[in-house]
Protein backbone atom coordinates (compact mmCIF):
# COMPACT_ATOMS: atom_id res chain seq x y z
CA UNK A 1 0.00 0.00 0.00
CA UNK A 2 1.61 3.83 -1.18
CA UNK A 3 0.57 6.67 -0.23
CA UNK A 4 1.45 10.26 -1.36
CA UNK A 5 1.62 13.58 0.97
CA UNK A 6 1.57 16.93 -1.01
CA UNK A 7 4.05 19.12 0.87
CA UNK A 8 4.24 21.68 -1.23
CA UNK A 9 2.62 22.68 -4.26
CA UNK A 10 4.37 25.84 -5.20
CA UNK A 11 6.44 27.57 -7.35
CA UNK A 12 10.31 28.81 -6.42
CA UNK A 13 8.40 31.71 -4.83
CA UNK A 14 5.85 30.29 -3.24
CA UNK A 15 2.44 31.19 -2.93
CA UNK A 16 1.37 33.96 -1.51
CA UNK A 17 4.21 35.44 -3.01
CA UNK A 18 6.11 38.42 -1.01
CA UNK A 19 4.61 42.00 -1.76
CA UNK A 20 2.02 40.65 -4.23
CA UNK A 21 -1.64 41.94 -3.79
CA UNK A 22 -3.75 39.49 -6.45
CA UNK A 23 -6.96 37.57 -5.71
CA UNK A 24 -4.64 34.65 -5.01
CA UNK A 25 -2.36 35.55 -3.15
CA UNK A 26 -4.70 37.49 -0.57
CA UNK A 27 -7.07 33.94 -0.63
CA UNK A 28 -8.19 32.82 2.74
CA UNK A 29 -8.59 29.66 1.16
CA UNK A 30 -5.75 27.45 2.84
CA UNK A 31 -5.60 25.42 -0.90
CA UNK A 32 -4.21 28.84 -2.39
CA UNK A 33 -1.78 28.71 0.24
CA UNK A 34 1.39 27.04 -1.67
CA UNK A 35 5.07 25.92 0.05
CA UNK A 36 7.69 25.16 -2.42
CA UNK A 37 7.09 22.25 -4.07
CA UNK A 38 8.01 18.74 -2.68
CA UNK A 39 6.29 15.39 -1.66
CA UNK A 40 6.30 12.60 0.33
CA UNK A 41 5.90 8.78 -0.93
CA UNK A 42 4.78 5.88 1.65
CA UNK A 43 5.05 2.08 1.44
CA UNK A 44 4.59 1.04 5.00
CA UNK A 45 6.62 2.46 7.48
CA UNK A 46 9.52 3.18 4.22
CA UNK A 47 9.34 7.33 3.70
CA UNK A 48 10.95 9.11 0.92
CA UNK A 49 10.55 12.43 0.23
CA UNK A 50 11.09 14.17 -3.23
CA UNK A 51 12.87 17.54 -2.84
CA UNK A 52 13.55 19.60 -0.03
CA UNK A 53 13.53 23.07 -0.51
CA UNK A 54 13.77 26.06 2.14
CA UNK A 55 10.10 24.88 3.58
CA UNK A 56 11.22 21.60 4.26
CA UNK A 57 12.10 21.83 8.14
CA UNK A 58 8.58 23.42 8.47
CA UNK A 59 7.24 20.64 6.01
CA UNK A 60 8.04 17.93 8.44
CA UNK A 61 6.89 19.70 11.39
CA UNK A 62 3.61 20.41 9.80
CA UNK A 63 3.34 16.72 8.72
CA UNK A 64 4.64 15.49 12.00
CA UNK A 65 7.31 13.12 10.75
CA UNK A 66 9.78 11.79 12.80
CA UNK A 67 11.90 9.74 10.35
CA UNK A 68 12.25 9.54 6.46
CA UNK A 69 14.66 6.68 4.84
CA UNK A 70 15.78 8.88 1.71
CA UNK A 71 15.70 11.76 -0.13
CA UNK A 72 15.02 12.03 -4.11
CA UNK A 73 16.28 14.89 -5.45
CA UNK A 74 14.64 16.05 -9.06
CA UNK A 75 17.10 18.69 -10.03
CA UNK A 76 19.81 21.31 -8.15
CA UNK A 77 17.56 24.37 -8.34
CA UNK A 78 17.47 26.30 -4.87
CA UNK A 79 13.73 25.57 -4.32
CA UNK A 80 14.27 21.83 -4.74
CA UNK A 81 17.43 21.45 -2.48
CA UNK A 82 17.79 24.59 -0.37
CA UNK A 83 16.48 23.16 2.78
CA UNK A 84 19.13 19.88 2.94
CA UNK A 85 20.91 21.18 5.84
CA UNK A 86 17.69 20.48 8.29
CA UNK A 87 18.06 16.72 7.70
CA UNK A 88 20.68 17.11 10.78
CA UNK A 89 17.20 16.77 12.79
CA UNK A 90 16.92 13.52 11.50
CA UNK A 91 20.49 12.70 11.75
CA UNK A 92 20.82 13.49 15.24
CA UNK A 93 17.14 12.83 16.77
CA UNK A 94 18.28 9.61 18.30
CA UNK A 95 21.76 10.67 19.59
CA UNK A 96 24.48 9.22 19.82
CA UNK A 97 22.99 6.82 17.63
CA UNK A 98 23.67 8.74 14.13
CA UNK A 99 21.00 8.38 11.19
CA UNK A 100 22.99 8.80 7.87
CA UNK A 101 20.76 10.59 5.22
CA UNK A 102 20.61 8.98 1.94
CA UNK A 103 20.02 11.40 -0.84
CA UNK A 104 19.43 10.58 -4.88
CA UNK A 105 20.05 12.24 -7.84
CA UNK A 106 21.65 12.83 -11.04
CA UNK A 107 25.09 13.98 -11.69
CA UNK A 108 24.58 17.66 -12.21
CA UNK A 109 21.81 17.58 -8.68
CA UNK A 110 24.66 15.76 -6.47
CA UNK A 111 27.63 17.55 -7.90
CA UNK A 112 25.45 20.88 -6.46
CA UNK A 113 24.72 19.57 -3.47
CA UNK A 114 28.72 18.56 -3.01
CA UNK A 115 29.33 21.99 -3.34
CA UNK A 116 26.30 24.43 -2.08
CA UNK A 117 26.71 21.97 1.26
CA UNK A 118 30.95 21.41 1.05
CA UNK A 119 31.06 22.09 4.89
CA UNK A 120 28.97 18.41 5.32
CA UNK A 121 31.38 16.62 3.23
CA UNK A 122 34.57 18.19 4.65
CA UNK A 123 37.74 16.27 5.67
CA UNK A 124 37.48 17.11 9.07
CA UNK A 125 34.08 18.24 9.26
CA UNK A 126 33.27 20.39 12.60
CA UNK A 127 30.64 18.84 15.22
CA UNK A 128 26.93 18.89 14.40
CA UNK A 129 27.17 19.21 10.52
CA UNK A 130 24.65 17.19 8.41
CA UNK A 131 25.72 13.38 8.32
CA UNK A 132 24.73 12.27 4.45
CA UNK A 133 25.61 9.99 1.92
CA UNK A 134 25.24 10.88 -1.62
CA UNK A 135 24.04 9.02 -4.72
CA UNK A 136 24.61 9.39 -7.84
CA UNK A 137 21.46 7.53 -10.10
CA UNK A 138 22.29 6.50 -13.59
CA UNK A 139 19.15 8.32 -15.55
CA UNK A 140 18.59 5.71 -17.29
CA UNK A 141 17.96 2.52 -14.88
CA UNK A 142 15.97 1.60 -12.52
CA UNK A 143 17.23 1.43 -8.83
CA UNK A 144 15.99 0.32 -5.33
CA UNK A 145 15.63 2.30 -2.15
CA UNK A 146 14.34 -0.16 1.04
CA UNK A 147 12.66 -2.26 -1.57
CA UNK A 148 10.93 0.00 -3.10
CA UNK A 149 11.74 -0.43 -6.97
CA UNK A 150 12.01 3.53 -9.05
CA UNK A 151 12.35 4.29 -12.25
CA UNK A 152 13.68 7.72 -13.54
CA UNK A 153 11.89 9.77 -15.96
CA UNK A 154 13.90 12.73 -17.52
CA UNK A 155 12.51 15.67 -18.70
CA UNK A 156 13.75 19.05 -20.14
CA UNK A 157 13.33 21.38 -17.61
CA UNK A 158 15.15 24.56 -20.13
CA UNK A 159 18.23 24.36 -22.63
CA UNK A 160 20.19 24.42 -19.78
CA UNK A 161 18.84 22.15 -17.52
CA UNK A 162 17.13 18.72 -16.74
CA UNK A 163 15.13 17.53 -14.29
CA UNK A 164 14.20 13.43 -12.93
CA UNK A 165 10.67 12.62 -12.56
CA UNK A 166 10.73 9.46 -10.51
CA UNK A 167 8.05 6.52 -10.97
CA UNK A 168 7.23 3.93 -7.90
CA UNK A 169 5.15 1.56 -9.56
CA UNK A 170 1.32 2.82 -10.24
CA UNK A 171 2.13 6.31 -9.11
CA UNK A 172 4.14 8.95 -11.12
CA UNK A 173 5.58 12.28 -10.02
CA UNK A 174 7.22 14.49 -12.34
CA UNK A 175 8.35 18.83 -11.44
CA UNK A 176 9.99 21.39 -13.32
CA UNK A 177 9.87 20.01 -16.81
CA UNK A 178 8.28 21.09 -20.20
CA UNK A 179 9.13 18.71 -22.67
CA UNK A 180 9.69 14.70 -22.34
CA UNK A 181 10.91 12.38 -24.74
CA UNK A 182 8.58 9.48 -26.59
CA UNK A 183 11.43 7.33 -24.99
CA UNK A 184 10.40 9.04 -21.32
CA UNK A 185 6.88 9.68 -21.73
CA UNK A 186 6.58 5.61 -22.75
CA UNK A 187 8.29 4.57 -19.19
CA UNK A 188 4.66 6.36 -17.93
CA UNK A 189 2.27 3.96 -19.45
CA UNK A 190 0.12 2.18 -17.44
CA UNK A 191 0.42 4.76 -14.40
CA UNK A 192 -2.68 4.99 -11.91
CA UNK A 193 -1.40 8.31 -10.70
CA UNK A 194 0.24 10.96 -12.47
CA UNK A 195 1.52 14.25 -10.89
CA UNK A 196 2.87 16.77 -12.90
CA UNK A 197 3.90 20.36 -12.79
CA UNK A 198 1.69 22.79 -14.47
CA UNK A 199 2.96 26.65 -13.92
CA UNK A 200 -0.27 28.85 -15.28
CA UNK A 201 -1.86 29.12 -18.15
CA UNK A 202 0.11 30.62 -20.64
CA UNK A 203 3.39 29.00 -21.94
CA UNK A 204 6.90 29.24 -20.34
CA UNK A 205 10.08 28.54 -21.27
CA UNK A 206 11.02 25.74 -18.53
CA UNK A 207 7.86 24.57 -17.14
CA UNK A 208 4.65 22.99 -18.37
CA UNK A 209 1.54 25.39 -18.92
CA UNK A 210 -1.68 23.92 -17.85
CA UNK A 211 -2.22 22.88 -21.39
CA UNK A 212 0.55 21.53 -22.12
CA UNK A 213 0.44 19.11 -18.82
CA UNK A 214 -3.50 18.05 -19.66
CA UNK A 215 -2.29 17.03 -23.12
CA UNK A 216 0.48 14.62 -21.60
CA UNK A 217 -1.79 13.46 -18.78
CA UNK A 218 -4.38 12.77 -22.20
CA UNK A 219 -1.30 10.89 -23.66
CA UNK A 220 -0.68 8.78 -20.49
CA UNK A 221 -4.56 8.17 -19.59
CA UNK A 222 -3.80 7.34 -16.35
CA UNK A 223 -6.87 7.01 -13.67
CA UNK A 224 -6.30 10.12 -11.78
CA UNK A 225 -3.86 12.85 -12.44
CA UNK A 226 -2.71 16.31 -10.72
CA UNK A 227 -1.20 19.41 -10.92
CA UNK A 228 1.88 21.15 -8.85
CA UNK A 229 4.27 23.49 -9.01
CA UNK A 230 1.72 26.03 -10.01
CA UNK A 231 1.99 29.43 -9.59
CA UNK A 232 -0.13 32.49 -8.32
CA UNK A 233 -1.28 33.14 -11.55
CA UNK A 234 -2.84 29.72 -12.29
CA UNK A 235 -5.81 31.53 -10.20
CA UNK A 236 -7.86 30.72 -7.61
CA UNK A 237 -8.45 26.72 -6.22
CA UNK A 238 -12.06 26.69 -6.10
CA UNK A 239 -11.90 28.73 -9.50
CA UNK A 240 -9.29 26.42 -11.73
CA UNK A 241 -10.13 23.33 -10.19
CA UNK A 242 -14.05 23.34 -11.98
CA UNK A 243 -12.02 24.09 -15.00
CA UNK A 244 -10.40 20.89 -15.42
CA UNK A 245 -10.92 17.70 -16.72
CA UNK A 246 -12.84 14.61 -15.17
CA UNK A 247 -10.27 12.90 -13.18
CA UNK A 248 -7.76 15.66 -12.93
CA UNK A 249 -7.16 18.07 -9.64
CA UNK A 250 -5.25 20.35 -8.25
CA UNK A 251 -3.04 19.36 -6.05
CA UNK A 252 -2.50 21.23 -2.73
CA UNK A 253 -0.72 21.38 0.30
CA UNK A 254 -1.32 18.20 3.26
CA UNK A 255 -3.37 16.85 0.79
CA UNK A 256 -2.92 12.93 0.67
CA UNK A 257 -3.55 10.22 -1.52
CA UNK A 258 -3.48 6.73 -1.19
CA UNK A 259 -3.02 3.86 -3.70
Amino acid sequence: RMKITFLGTGTSQGVPVIGCRCEVCRSSDRRDRRLRTSAMVECGSRRIVIDAGPDFRYQMLREGVDHIDAILLTHEHKDHTGGIDDVRAFNFVDYPTIHTMHIYGNEPTIDAVRHDFAYAFAENKYVGVPEIKLHTIDESKSFDIEGIEITPIVGKHSERFRSVGYRFGALAYLTDMNYISPDEEAKLQGVDTLVVNALRWESHNSHYSVAEALALIERVAPRRAYLTHMSHRIGLHSTTEAMLPEGVHLAYDGLQIEL
